[in-house]
């Protein structure tokens, strides 16, 4: 009797101890899995940190350049600037205008984990809200600028079209006061001759004479239709169609000569035009 009552008894306690060893098994595992979850969260909230910390300091650096570029285009110098500055500038502000969305995108993604996630994350969602406001402020910046570019835009356009339109009146001017020059040139370089017997030239009022009186070269009334009108730089030989020739009016001796060519008929060489045409404007030659 006493052994069949035993069995029993050890029987019960080994159902006990198994079932008090399968609870404490329940436990742990939950305590693992809890545990588990737990440093996924954290690591997740360390990762979002992390994040947030990158895009602060990135917004921080964007800020920075912002500023620095907002600078040159209020400057009135900006209109100065090269077409490569200004559009290196335009392109710095659509880069920086890129990575601003992408940012953006990327607090979006955080915020949406955040708020999938079980555990509060109060100081996260203040950080991400913080970080959108700034981005938006910059945005506005950036909208400013592209506005004050713009404005540049149209003064340096306004500009180029006033040099443009002085420079055609410049270039105009100096047209004008160039052909002015060569026509002053071209008639302080204008000269006149005749040549004609004696009779032809007191017939046209070149020489007047009379008994026992002096000849007189370009009397005050001379026809001056009878001369021939020459640029006196290109004139430098003038054939005179007779054998017997001579200058009559005032030039230097020494400043030109008298030469008879192969058929006998006399050519007048200028020798130096300047001392020769330096008394008068006007020569009278005589040939007979």
């Amino acid at each position: 009797m006493k052994i069949s009552v035993a069995i029993p008894l050890v029987a019960l306690t080994v159902v006990t101890l198994a079932s008090c060893k399968g609870k404490h098994n329940d436990q742990n595992k939950v305590l693992t899995e809890n545990v588990s979850l737990l440093e996924s969260e954290l690591r997740e909230t360390i990762a979002s940190q992390d994040s947030l910390i990158a895009i602060m300091n990135s917004i921080g650096e964007d800020m920075a350049r912002l500023k620095e570029v907002e600078g040159i285009v209020s400057n009135a110098a900006f209109a100065n600037e090269s077409p490569e500055h200004q559009a290196q500038i335009t392109g710095d502000i659509a880069a920086i205008q890129n990575e601003l969305e992408s940012r953006r995108a990327k607090l979006a993604e955080l915020e949406k984990k955040l708020s999938a996630s079980n555990t509060d994350n109060a100081n996260l969602k203040k950080a991400i809200a913080t970080l959108k406001s700034q981005i938006d402020e910059q945005e506005m910046t950036i909208s400013s600028l592209r506005t004050s570019l713009a404005d540049a835009k149209i003064e340096i356009e306004s500009l180029n079209r006033d040099i443009n339109l002085l420079t055609e009146r410049v270039d105009s001017v100096n047209v004008e006061k160039e052909n002015i020059e060569n026509q002053l040139t071209n008639e302080l370089n204008i000269v006149f001759y005749a040549l004609g017997n004696k009779n032809e030239l007191k017939e046209h009022k070149l020489i007047e004479t009379g008994f026992l009186r002096k000849t007189k070269v370009l009397p005050g009334d001379f026809e001056e239709s009878y001369f021939t009108k020459v640029d006196k730089r290109t004139l430098s030989q003038l054939p005179l169609l007779s054998k017997k020739a001579k200058i009559i009016t005032n030039q230097p001796d020494d400043s030109y000569t008298i030469d008879t060519q192969e058929n006998g008929l006399k050519v007048l060489n200028i020798t130096d035009p300047d001392r020769f045409w330096a008394i008068s404007n006007f020569l009278v030659i005589q040939i007979d």
